[in-house]
């Protein structure tokens, strides 16, 4: 048995694949099926599961480009702009972070001109976000 924890097995396996499925998450992590149950009601009630989603590879996607965007934000502003765009049905997700910008939020657009009239006349229009720097997926490698 490992020495990780019942709950540090069971989310590193979600984190492998969020759709597998209770019997898999037991065999993996060495449990049994009432014990994920358990543990997955406790992480979801205590947000650390937030949801449960599907990886993309942006290359294969034909009509879309995945970006992530790079924010500066006003140190005064900076509770207000971060509400203010996890409102915006344009963001994805949305994170702090440490580095060269305090904000990076995924953004998705059918092209560049798009991607670029959602930063200029939605993100930029946000009180408080100072720049926006955009980078573009090309291929998930792993």
């Amino acid at each position: 048995m490992s020495t990780q924890s019942t709950r540090d097995r069971i989310l590193a396996v979600l984190e492998s694949d969020a759709q597998a499925s209770y019997a898999d998450i037991a065999e993996r992590a060495d449990v049994s099926k009432p014990t994920v149950r358990k543990y997955i009601d406790e992480l979801e009630s205590e947000g650390v599961i937030v949801g449960y989603s599907a990886d993309l590879d942006p290359k294969k996607l034909s009509n879309q480009l995945i970006s992530l965007v790079g924010m500066d934000v006003a140190s005064e502003s900076y509770i207000e702009a971060t509400q203010a765009l996890k409102e915006l049905e344009v963001v994805e997700t949305l994170y702090s972070c440490t580095g060269d910008h305090m904000l990076l939020a995924e953004v998705r657009a059918p092209d560049g001109d798009e991607l670029g009239t959602i930063i200029n006349e939605t993100i930029l229009e946000v009180d408080g976000i100072t720049a926006a720097h955009p980078c573009f997926l090309q291929e998930r490698l792993k």
